[in-house]
């Protein structure tokens, strides 16, 4: 999806969700929540979803457990889920990427778009490559002129997605860079800090390095600027016109009643949109700030990125 379509709609959507919070459907959950996080404690995705289960908690008084469902690139929370009851009283928090991306790059997965109701999006990823400031480079260029010099780059990659991106990347530009792959985001920033990676993927934890100094973004592969380095070039002035930013999205088990999903989705806007919630501040402050979308229009936005998901990997093959 383009950028400028989807700001379009993550706008439209958000100006919805304000005016629905004030007329949330009745439903009630009849026990505990079980919200299933696809990654492990600690990253991106866990801390925004245990801060939205704090939020929504102290908003409606739903009790809501958070478990850690990790494994596969979020492809075991995803086959968990799926599996359980569609009446609220399961639900999962993602990298959208993991769905869209996910089904199409791994053989059998046990889990398609088709099993799955979209809820609301939380937040965009800042997505960029980076590398220690004291390496002297300043952005992606320089990267490209040191391996055309013969140097070896070790690159670090989170996902077989962010894998194609370093391929596509040295395809366009005559270089081979050595992709690694890590755990997580933090494991390519920890690789790069401990001098075991050239450089690797982020995609928000990067932000207080860059802030002190320690880190610099080569390259922002978001379609726009990242937040915290304006000034970082784009992917697509390197030859590459994907997007390799992602959404941290709420999904249900597929055939979730409509009062049920109206309630659910409504309320993590409210989240969201709220700038006084912990949740919000939070992703405003590590990614790309309060991007929901709900209801048909998360259904769409996931219809193309799976369209743009199966481009990606036949240019990467």
């Amino acid at each position: 999806m383009k950028f400028g379509v989807l700001k379009t709609m993550v706008a439209a959507v958000a100006l919805a969700a304000v005016s629905a919070t004030t007329a949330i459907a009745e439903w009630q959950p009849s026990g505990p929540i079980k919200l299933m996080i696809a990654f492990r404690a600690g990253g991106g995705v866990d801390t925004s979803a245990r801060l939205l289960a704090e939020e929504l908690t102290a908003r409606h008084g739903w009790e809501i457990i958070p478990e850690n469902v990790a494994g596969r690139g979020g492809a075991a929370m995803a086959s968990a889920l799926k599996d359980e009851p569609a009446d609220g009283q399961s639900i999962g928090m993602t990298a959208m990427d993991s769905l869209a991306y996910g089904v199409l790059a791994t053989k059998n997965p046990g889990f398609g778009l088709e099993d799955f109701t979209y809820l609301s999006t939380i937040t965009g990823t800042q997505a960029g490559i980076i590398a220690k400031s004291d390496r002297g480079w300043k952005t992606l260029a320089d990267v490209i002129a040191a391996a055309k010099a013969g140097e070896k780059i070790t690159a670090g990659a989170m996902s077989a997605k962010l894998a194609d991106a370093l391929y596509l990347i040295g395809e366009a530009n005559g270089i081979e860079l050595t992709t690694v792959m890590v755990k997580g985001g933090k494991g390519g920033l920890d690789g790069v800090m401990a001098d075991d990676l050239d450089i690797a993927w982020a995609a928000g934890p990067q932000t207080k390095g860059v802030k002190g100094g320690d880190l610099v973004n080569l390259v922002s592969a978001i379609g726009r600027p990242l937040n915290v380095s304006p000034d970082a070039p784009l992917l697509s002035e390197f030859g590459v016109e994907f997007i390799f930013g992602t959404m941290f999205g709420v999904v249900g088990p597929a055939n979730m009643d409509a009062e049920v999903r109206e309630t659910i989705q409504n309320a993590i806007a409210e989240v969201v949109n709220d700038p006084s919630s912990k949740l919000s501040d939070y992703i405003s402050k590590a990614f790309g700030g309060p991007e929901p979308i709900t209801g048909a229009d998360f259904d769409a936005f996931m219809q193309n990125a799976s369209a743009e998901a199966e481009k990606l990997i036949e240019a990467a093959q």
